[in-house]
């Protein structure tokens, strides 16, 4: 079985794309398929040694599925056991959408609620991402001046994407495998 885990929600298919193009970037059998999380269980999960978690905002900042109408592809059913979970001695990688223009008081806050989510349950979190080249006010995603994790906005910079995603992968690389 491949040692890194990629799960993902989504809401349009942005993230599905992004978890798509992290995979072929890691150009490795290490690497397992993304998988959506409404098809995952706490057990797939921890399966492997490490995660790479992604995630759209949306709204006024919410992962998908928690107080908002998204259904489908979402993380609402899976957070409580996500919470639950001990996941000491993993190593977990984040990515996150979000659109910098819509929602600059709450830019990729979903990917900060994830992060608290995987601290809390004791994983060591690794891939921060510097914040410059965006234009916001607010985010529950910064630590300092780097984001938690990878942060694409496909919205406005979707030429941006692949040259992050590659530049990111080969950051984290080494700490996942």
């Amino acid at each position: 079985m491949a040692k890194v885990g990629i799960f993902f929600g989504s809401d349009t298919g942005k993230t599905r794309k992004v978890a798509k193009l992290i995979h072929e970037a890691f150009g490795s059998d290490a690497v397992a398929a993304p998988v959506n999380i409404n098809k995952a269980s706490i057990q797939d999960l921890l399966e492997y040694d490490a995660l790479i978690l992604g995630t759209p905002t949306l709204g006024d900042g919410q992962l998908p599925g928690l107080d908002c109408e998204c259904q489908a592809e979402s993380w609402a059913e899976f957070v409580p056991d996500l919470e639950c979970a001990d996941l000491s001695g993993k190593t977990v990688a984040l990515f996150g959408l979000g659109d910098q223009q819509g929602y600059p008081d709450a830019f990729v806050d979903a990917l900060g609620e994830l992060f608290d989510i995987v601290s809390d349950a004791g994983a060591s979190v690794v891939g921060s991402w510097p914040s410059s080249g965006y234009e916001f006010n607010s985010s529950n995603a910064l630590d300092g001046d780097d984001f938690v994790g990878l942060v694409l906005d496909q919205d406005n910079q979707p030429e941006l994407t692949a040259e992050r995603v590659a530049t990111w992968v080969a950051a984290i690389k080494p700490q996942l495998l």
